[in-house]
This record gives structure tokens, C-alpha cells and sequence, in this order.
């Protein structure tokens, strides 16, 4: 009876630890793909990035750069996808430790600082992209097979001076890189 018990356990331990351990994982989620009258339109965000060790360095003033590459192709059967579009998509926040605020800038939106008071809307801000127009639909064609693909990237943190190479064997543990999310959609 208690092999059986301990068999249990175990099963249920060897089953469910991976699902755990997967959840902690940034991924890609919340992903809409719609239009306006002239342009094909993505939202998403990214969800589990801020490991702790991220928002301390965050805290103590180090700028922190999320990149987000987003791809559209026209899938074609029996030949290679057209690709169609390709964007690169940098959010950086940086803490202002005098004024306790946040400064994100999001290259979508030209570069227009935007200033979070909170911890938790700055992290908001910056795993969320908004009205990304990512091609004008007069270069779709009608009643065809698309496929958006995202992903999401924290590389290296740029540390100022000379820190960079005294912490240089930390710096690994913040970088994060998600799976390739893709989507497709008849236009």
C-alpha cells in the first residue's frame, strides 16, 4: 500500500513540477491581429520577463532594454512564404531614483519619453505593445494566408562606465528570450 502511495506521489510530482517550472517562462500572450481603414494591426505583451533580479537592477538605475521582433509573411503552398514585413521594437525604461519615476521609451511611438510613477505601471508599459501598424493593407492581397510571428528578447544589459566588466558574469542571469509566437489569419 505505500509503494503505491509513494508511486502516486511521484507521478503526480513528475507531471506537474514541468508545468510549474514552464509557467515561469516569459512568453508571448494577449495577441490581437486586426485593421484600421488603411493598416494591418498588432497588439500583445509579453508575460513572466521581470525576474527579480531584473527589477533590482532596474531599481538601482540601471536602463533596461526589451527588444520585440515582429515578422509578417504570406504563406504559400509549395513555395517559400513571401516575406513581407519585419520590424524591430525597442521599449527601454530607466528609474530616476531622485524624482522616483519611471522613464520608458518605446521606439514605436517615436521615442516620446513616457513617465510611470509605479513599479508595476512601468512594467506594464513595458511588456505591452499597442497599436503596432505593421503594414499598409493595400499590400495584402485578398482571401490569402498570413502569418505574424513575435518575439521577444532581453540580451545584455549596458551597465555605465567601467561596471559592465566588473559584473559582467551577473549580467547573464537577466536575459530572457522567448519562443517564436505565431499567428495566421485570412485577409
Amino acid at each position: 500500500m505505500s509503494r503505491r502511495i509513494i508511486g502516486m506521489v511521484l507521478l503526480y510530482l513528475w507531471v506537474s513540477l514541468p508545468h510549474v517550472a514552464w509557467a515561469k517562462d516569459p512568453r508571448i500572450t494577449d495577441v490581437i491581429v486586426t485593421n484600421t481603414r488603411d493598416d494591418l494591426i498588432l497588439y500583445f505583451r509579453v508575460e513572466g520577463c521581470f525576474t527579480t533580479e531584473l527589477e533590482q537592477a532596474i531599481m538601482n538605475g540601471i536602463p533596461t532594454t526589451f527588444t520585440f521582433l515582429v515578422a509578417l509573411n504570406q504563406v504559400r503552398n509549395f513555395w517559400k512564404d513571401k516575406n513581407l514585413a519585419e520590424m524591430e521594437i525597442r521599449h527601454t525604461v530607466k528609474f530616476n531614483n531622485l524624482k522616483d519615476e519611471f522613464v520608458i521609451t518605446r521606439s514605436e511611438n517615436g521615442g516620446n519619453p513616457i513617465v510611470a510613477k509605479s513599479f508595476s505601471e512601468a512594467k506594464r508599459i513595458m511588456a505591452e505593445v499597442e497599436n503596432l501598424s505593421v503594414i499598409g493593407l493595400d499590400k495584402l492581397d485578398r482571401n490569402h494566408l498570413y502569418q505574424v510571428r513575435i518575439k521577444a528578447e532581453l540580451k545584455k544589459i549596458t551597465l555605465p562606465l567601467y561596471l559592465h566588466y566588473a559584473f559582467r558574469f551577473f549580467l547573464f542571469l537577466w536575459d530572457f528570450e522567448t519562443d517564436w509566437y505565431a499567428t495566421d489569419f485570412i485577409y
